[in-house]
């Protein structure tokens, strides 16, 4: 990988790179569309990163099919698929890492301890292993791109970051590698995530602004089926991820949901 960025480098190339953790779908190659006309070469990784797993998480279960998606990414146009093992990553006495200190308390933050340590410090160190200078994430996420943000600003890095809207299937629910663990009823109940929150965008354009009464919406509609428990169900501010009262300037609805043993996360802007 060094010596591809090397030769991208002497010829002035533009590296665009999608960091994944593998087994792909229309989200993930939907950002390697973005990357059209911010690069020369496109790139992705393929890495389900360990340290942003917690110990009762899904790391040894989580779906992987390298094939496939190399497969993917060649007819989405990627050159360059970089796919390093663990001990590549993090060599026997890695100390180092990467803490954004408030934006990772927050949301999933609070319920995944470390998890953003471990978001932060990967992606850092895929931008020095691959030398990208542009790289593309989706906001299904929202959180993890603000973490990368707040990174990228804080430590000057020269890599231009892009960001992809949800992409969801054709019942809403959005788009993720963890959707495969769904039973048919379960992913049947998943699509009740996204109405709820379709729902308080439309009630809040509509002109309720009150926080306390679109989560409440919210959450009393996920709940409404028993195979749905949330973990939380919270709106704040886009770029802060803080707390509001009222929503006045741009708001974000973020959900956490568990459909049986699956985690599932949604987000959707309010204004």
């Amino acid at each position: 990988m060094r010596e591809v960025a090397e030769e991208l480098n002497a010829k002035q190339q533009r590296l665009g790179l999608v960091p994944t953790m593998g087994f792909l779908h229309t989200g993930h190659l939907s950002l390697v569309k973005l990357l059209e006309g911010y690069c020369d070469v496109k790139a992705a990784s393929i890495f389900v990163n360990p340290i942003q797993f917690g110990p009762k998480e899904d790391l040894t279960r989580y779906p992987r099919n390298e094939a496939r998606d190399l497969e993917l990414l060649a007819e989405a146009g990627c050159s360059v698929v970089f796919a390093p093992s663990a001990e590549e990553v993090y060599p026997e006495g890695f100390q180092t890492f990467v803490e954004v200190e408030e934006l990772q308390k927050p949301l999933c933050g609070a319920f995944r301890p470390g998890h953003f340590r471990g978001v932060a410090t990967v992606v850092l160190k895929l931008f020095n292993m691959t030398g990208c200078a542009t790289a593309a994430f989706g906001l299904k996420d929202f959180q993890q791109a603000m973490v990368i943000s707040q990174m990228v600003r804080d430590l000057n890095l020269p890599v231009e970051l892009l960001f992809g809207e949800i992409v969801r299937e054709a019942d809403g629910l959005a788009m993720s590698s963890r959707n495969v663990y769904l039973s048919p009823d379960e992913r049947a109940c998943a699509t009740g995530i996204s109405r709820a929150l379709f729902e308080a965008k439309r009630v809040c354009e509509s002109g309720e602004k009150s926080v306390a009464t679109l989560a409440k919406m919210i959450e009393t509609r996920i709940s409404s089926d028993p195979l749905r428990r949330i973990e939380y169900v919270d709106i704040v501010d886009s770029q802060a991820l803080t707390q509001v009262d009222q929503i006045v300037k741009p708001a974000r609805a973020a959900v956490a949901v568990y459909i049986g043993r699956t985690r599932l996360i949604d987000n959707i802007e309010l204004v």
